[in-house]
């Protein structure tokens, strides 16, 4: 019973023998979760044109030119 493995089956069975086998595939349903979206108060959605100035960058102004 004690057979030699050749070629391709001495090379499936080296690497079977290091990396095991594969993980069990995993379902699209178990990869992705649905969650409500929380009460929004509308600050983080807004556009508020006036309010920019505090986050516009500008290296002339920066340097006082």
């Amino acid at each position: 019973m004690n057979e030699e493995l050749t070629g391709d089956a001495a090379a499936a069975a080296a690497r079977h023998a290091r990396y095991g086998k594969l993980p069990e595939r995993i379902r699209f349903e178990e990869m992705t979760e649905g969650v409500e979206a929380g009460p929004s108060d509308g600050t983080r959605a807004s556009y508020d044109p006036a309010g920019t100035w505090k986050y516009y960058s500008c290296l002339a102004l920066d340097l006082g030119l």
